[in-house]
């Protein structure tokens, strides 16, 4: 059987987001043609590679073996661009990192573009994502680095401090009823709320939270971008719950007050399976971001 780079590649990417036509956008191919490709691998192997579901699709017993291969491959190839160096200036290298809402958020500020200038020959897959599921895709090789909560089961990764993430509420400045700089969220529960888009990484915590206290959020609107939560909020829509360096940006149009709960404070860390075993590439940007 053989497999070119590009076929593994897709592959990974496909297996990696559950979604044939994610995977190809990221691999840019057209989904016919992804969709051939992933279909003359299976042929060639004689086994199916991957098990269609109604919401994506996800590895089979084969499909994870090649998966394990192909991270090594991309690996191996990302490893050979930095040790090549000035003689492989057709090369690019690229960096899997992912972060949950607020320190994507911290990283679009300064960190990344700065690194992108410093660095034009790497490239950077950004995935943001919940902590749990961060904390699951370094520990299993599916992304060189990660920024996630501390909670989230970080202690069989190597961590560095990134910083510490608050989250806040927020208010137009003449929204009636909450009164006083702090609430708790069993406080807000019947209040109307502006929400991040379904599968957010930082709403699914949230929704998690309000589901612990027996209740649940009445969201009028789902928007994506904390900024546009922001800008609704501030024209009386409804509150929020967003990190508090979003609501400084706003401060401006908007009234703040401190989450009191104890989950709304959070270590977030950088972490991978090991630092030393990083890509140089990888080495690179855990250096800026640690």
């Amino acid at each position: 059987m053989r497999f070119d780079l590009t076929d593994l590649r897709l592959f990974l990417l496909v297996a990696e987001r559950g979604s044939i036509t994610h995977g190809a956008e990221l691999a840019g191919l057209a989904l016919a043609s992804a969709s051939a490709r992933i279909k003359g691998m299976e042929e060639r192997l004689g086994a199916p590679l991957l098990e269609r579901r109604r919401r994506g699709v996800v590895p089979t017993a084969a499909g994870q073996a090649l998966l394990h291969h192909a991270r090594a491959v991309q690996n191996q190839i990302e490893a050979m661009a930095g040790d090549l160096g000035a003689y492989a200036g057709g090369l690019r290298a690229r960096v899997r990192l992912m972060a949950n809402t607020a320190a994507t958020a911290e990283l679009l500020r300064d960190s990344l573009p700065a690194f992108l200038v410093a660095h034009p020959g790497i490239d950077i897959d950004l995935d943001e994502r919940p902590s749990h599921e961060i904390a699951e895709a370094v520990a299993s090789g599916a992304a060189d680095l990660g920024i996630a909560a501390t909670w989230a089961g970080l202690s069989h990764l190597e961590q560095r401090p990134f910083f510490v993430d608050r989250l806040v509420v927020i208010t137009a400045r003449n929204w009636p009823g909450l009164e006083g700089h702090a609430v708790s969220l069993a406080d807000i529960l019947s209040e109307s709320f502006v929400g991040l888009s379904l599968g957010h990484a930082l709403q699914e915590h949230i929704t998690r939270q309000a589901a612990r206290l027996g209740g649940h959020l009445h969201i009028r609107i789902r928007v994506p971008g904390l900024d546009n939560v922001c800008r609704l909020v501030a024209q009386g829509a409804g509150i929020a719950i967003v990190p508090e360096s979003a609501a400084r940006r706003s401060a401006r149009t908007l009234r703040s007050l401190r989450l009191s709960d104890d989950w709304a404070t959070r270590q977030l860390n950088l972490c991978a399976r090991s630092f030393d075993e990083l890509t140089p590439q990888a080495k690179l940007l855990a250096a800026a971001l640690g």
